[in-house]
C-alpha cells in the first residue's frame, strides 16, 4: 500500500545497469515535484550491500542504503544488465520476497527482469521483455508470460522495456498521484510526444526497411511476425506463402524489393540473432541454443554463426566472457 502523502521509490542498482533507465524515471518525479509544489515523490539509490555501483557507460553512483535497509520503501526497481545477479543470491532473494510480503511493489526496468523473475516473485506476474533480450529470457524462463509491450503492470508489480518505457511509467505514477494535469506538463518540459500505457507494442528493427526506414509492407511484415514466432521451429517458405493467402514466388518478391534479402537469409539473420542473445546472456551449453532455434545440430549453427558474426559461438562467449572478467564490467543493457 503507497503512503497517503509520499510515494517512496528505490532502485536497487547492479553493475552494469543501464544508467538511461535511471535518469529517465527520476527526472519526470523530480519535475512533478517541481510543478505540484510538493514532494510527492522521494527516491533513494539501493545496492545489495551499499556502496558504489557502476553503470554500462561506467558511471559510478554511490548507493544510499543496502538492500537489508528498504523496508519502508514503496516501490523497488530493479535495474541491472540481463547477467546481473546478487552476489549472495539466497539473501538477496529471500529480501525481495519478504519486501514482496510487506506490501512493497516490485518493478524491473529493460535487464532488470531477469534478477527480479529470479528471485521467484514473479511467479503468476507478466513481465515486459525487451525485444533484445527476449530469446534470452524466452530460453531461461520458459514457464513466465512474457510480453512485447512497453508496460506491463498489475497491482503489485511494475516493469518496463526500456529508458522510454520507463519514462511512461513513471508519468503514470505521476498521473497517479498528481492527475493527469501535472503529467502532461511534465511529459511537455521533456518534449515527451505522448504516455503509452498498457497494450502498446515495442517498436522492433525487423519492422522497417534496412535502407530507409520505412516500414515493411503489410505482405513481409506479416510472414516476419508469422517466423518470429516459431524461431525454435522454423516455418517453411511453402507453409508461410499458404498461411498469408499468396504463393511462394509473391513471398520471394516481396522480400526481396523490400529488404534486398531472400526470405531463407532474412529469417536466418532472425536465428542468428536469437542465438547471439542466449550466447551472451545465458550460460546454455551451445548444443541446447541449436536446439532452441531449430537446429539439429551444433554444426549448421556454427556455420551460419560464423558467417553472421565472424567468430564461432563459443569464441563469441569466450570474448564476452574475457571481457567481463578482464574490465570488470557486464555487458550494457538497454
Amino acid at each position: 500500500m503507497l503512503t497517503e502523502n509520499r510515494i517512496e521509490i528505490g532502485f536497487l542498482l547492479f553493475d552494469g545497469f543501464p544508467m538511461a533507465c535511471l535518469t529517465s524515471v527520476i527526472e519526470p518525479l523530480r519535475a512533478a515535484n517541481e510543478i505540484a509544489g510538493q514532494e510527492a515523490f522521494r527516491w533513494s539509490l539501493v545496492a545489495e550491500n551499499g556502496g558504489k555501483v557502476r553503470s554500462s557507460a561506467q558511471v559510478r553512483f554511490e548507493a544510499e542504503r543496502n538492500l537489508a535497509d528498504c523496508q519502508p520503501i514503496d516501490i523497488l526497481f530493479l535495474l541491472s544488465s540481463p547477467t546481473s545477479g546478487f552476489r549472495n543470491p539466497a539473501q538477496g532473494n529471500g529480501a525481495l520476497r519478504a519486501l514482496s510480503r510487506h506490501g512493497t511493489i516490485l518493478g524491473g526496468i529493460s535487464g532488470g527482469v531477469f534478477p527480479l523473475v529470479r528471485s521467484g516473485v514473479m511467479t503468476g506476474h507478466p513481465v515486459s521483455v525487451h525485444w533484445c533480450y527476449e530469446a534470452a529470457f524466452l530460453a531461461e524462463f520458459p514457464q513466465i508470460d512474457a510480453r512485447r509491450e512497453v508496460i506491463v503492470s498489475d497491482a503489485t508489480r511494475y516493469t518496463a522495456a526500456g529508458a522510454a518505457a520507463a519514462f511512461d511509467l513513471a508519468l503514470h505514477l505521476i498521473q497517479d498521484r498528481l492527475g493527469g494535469e501535472v503529467a502532461h506538463e511534465v511529459a511537455c518540459w521533456f518534449q515527451h510526444p505522448m504516455m503509452r500505457g498498457e497494450g502498446v507494442q515495442q517498436q522492433v528493427p525487423s519492422a522497417s526497411k534496412p535502407a530507409t526506414g520505412e516500414k515493411l509492407p503489410p505482405l513481409v511484415a506479416r510472414c516476419v511476425d508469422l517466423f518470429a514466432s516459431r524461431i525454435g521451429n522454423p516455418i517453411s517458405i511453402a507453409d508461410i506463402a499458404d498461411q498469408t493467402g499468396v504463393t511462394p514466388r509473391q513471398v520471394e518478391r516481396a522480400f526481396k524489393q523490400a529488404t534486398g534479402q531472400s526470405p531463407s537469409h532474412y529469417f536466418r539473420s532472425m536465428r542468428m540473432k536469437a542465438a547471439r542473445q542466449m550466447v551472451v546472456y545465458t550460460k546454455d551449453p551451445i548444443a541446447d541454443i541449436a536446439a532452441a532455434i531449430g537446429y539439429s545440430s551444433v554444426t549448421p549453427l556454427v556455420t551460419h554463426y560464423r558467417s553472421a558474426f565472424g567468430l564461432s559461438p563459443s569464441e563469441d562467449r569466450r570474448r564476452i566472457n574475457r571481457f567481463r572478467v578482464e574490465d570488470n564490467a557486464p555487458l550494457p543493457s538497454s
